[in-house]
């Protein structure tokens, strides 16, 4: 059997790729468990400047597999241990905590449908490059559930309160298009050109002042939750930091060089 997710890390890239395409990407115990590490695993992992995250076939992934998830109900109601919903806790969770604070830029490759906890997985990402043949859903009303995988929070910060609560009460299929014109995709090309496309992004971040990327990533989820003088004084800290930085040295010797800077990530 393949491996439900591949991952691979080449020249400071780390690149995962849900692998179940026969059942759309379909999130089953295992595929969730090997997510869930994978991206563990490119969080820690210093040797990894950037994140790529995509999938096999033609769908992104279609959220939780429905199959295992009613045979799970089924086993609850006959033990009573009511274990079906932890999922939400041991895996989707972690999942989502690590592509948000991991401290390099994640770039989700939308290859297709993304639904569901499939739909969480991409908002996480810091930057969605979308094939032009892809869709989202959020899905959850649809199957009497809440939201889960981060996309109360991820959803509106992109599109806003309004557009979001549309999109959770009356779930329905999103274009490619209209995710670009609502936000959500911050590049659309053809689908031909995803693959290729995503990994340019990807790779171009890799080789960038991650440092400096890192405390972008920190300074807008404070700044999400905080007042603008609290903002104002993490963005000081954060500064001085990136300002002490090889990284900073090397961009502005580049700059009066004329150069392209090499970075070193610290």
């Amino acid at each position: 059997m393949a491996d439900t997710v591949l991952y691979e890390v080449t020249d400071g890239l780390a690149t995962i790729t849900i692998n179940r395409p026969d059942a759309m990407n379909a999130m089953n115990t295992e595929a969730k468990v090997a997510l869930r590490d994978a991206v563990q695993a490119a969080a820690a992992d210093g040797a990894v400047r950037a994140v790529l995250l995509t999938a096999a076939g033609r769908a992104f992934c279609v959220g939780q597999d429905l199959k295992e998830h009613i045979a799970s109900l089924a086993a609850d109601r006959e033990t009573g241990s009511g274990q079906t919903m932890s999922t939400v806790r041991e895996h989707y969770n972690p999942i989502v905590r690590a592509l948000t604070e991991m401290p390099k830029p994640v770039v989700a490759g939308v290859n297709g449908v993304a639904a569901g906890a499939g739909a969480g997985f991409a908002f996480a990402a810091d930057y969605r490059v979308v094939a032009d043949t892809a869709a989202f859903n959020t899905s959850f009303a649809g199957v009497a559930l809440a939201a889960d995988s981060g996309v109360s929070w991820t959803l509106p910060r992109l599109i806003g309160q309004s557009r979001a609560s549309d999109l959770l009460l009356f779930p329905r299929s999103i274009s490619a298009q209209e995710a670009y014109d609502l936000g959500i995709a911050n590049k659309l090309v053809p689908a031909a050109d995803l693959a290729a496309e995503a990994e340019a992004v990807a790779r171009t971040l890799a080789a960038g002042p991650t440092l400096a990327y890192a405390a972008l990533k920190e300074s807008m989820a404070y700044g999400a939750g905080h007042t603008l003088g609290e903002t104002l004084e993490k963005e000081d800290e954060l500064q001085a930091r990136a300002g002490a930085s090889e990284d900073h040295s090397i961009a502005v010797q580049a700059f009066i060089a004329k150069e392209k800077p090499r970075y070193l990530g610290r």
